[in-house]
């Protein structure tokens, strides 16, 4: 006998579909409010998941979903809560600002407060080019091959172009000669090439 609602076997059924199953709901507790203490403004998906095979094929750009996205953004808003209840000694405190701002990005766009340039402190803006260049370098990620110097450095140069990153301190990094000491010490031999610097900061 079949379950009640379900299509006399035997059934047509599309190779795809948006099924009820699919959702997943976010319960009201995962809601961010307005105004969280952290001053997070995040867009929360209704959902906590969709897996319906249809929404995932139909996603504009990238590989993620709205759901799955806000997932992975969700680590560096536990990282500003875990961090905001510990006692950091005086000379610690600005720890959680640092930790914290290495998604931002100078025009307001990133997360998860959508701080500008004006609103992070100098260290905050050094430490979110040294994330991006630790990640796009990095050769021990399961997901990806770590890049060559010279890649990783135009990439970072188009995120200047875009307001990613402070224009003044990615400058800074790339003439105080950083990126080429840290890559003697951490990159292997075949990632180490020529960059040439005065065409990165032209065209950045």
């Amino acid at each position: 006998m079949n379950r009640a609602g379900a299509a006399p076997l035997p059934a047509v059924e599309p190779l795809l579909a948006d099924k009820p199953e699919h959702v997943i709901e976010r319960n009201a507790g995962e809601r961010l409010a307005p105004d969280n203490p952290w001053g997070f403004k995040l867009d929360v998906p209704a959902h906590r998941y969709n897996r319906g095979e249809l929404h995932n094929l139909t996603v504009g750009r990238g590989t993620l979903t709205s759901e799955e996205r806000y997932k992975i953004n969700d680590h560096i808003v536990q990282t500003i809560v875990m961090l905001d209840k510990l006692p950091f000694p005086r000379h610690l405190k600005d720890v959680p600002e640092i930790a914290g701002g290495h998604h931002e990005k100078m025009d307001g766009t990133g997360y998860p407060r959508g701080l500008t340039r004006a609103q992070m402190s100098p260290v905050a803006r050094m430490m979110a080019i040294a994330d991006i260049f630790e990640a796009l370098t990095a050769v021990d990620r399961p997901y990806k091959k770590g890049k060559k110097l010279s890649e990783a450095l135009a990439i970072m140069a188009r995120m200047r172009r875009e307001h990613h990153v402070d224009p003044e301190l990615f400058e800074l990094f790339l003439r105080a000669g950083i990126h080429r000491r840290y890559a003697d010490r951490h990159l292997r031999p075949e990632q180490i090439d020529e960059v040439d610097i005065e065409r990165l900061l032209a065209s950045a």
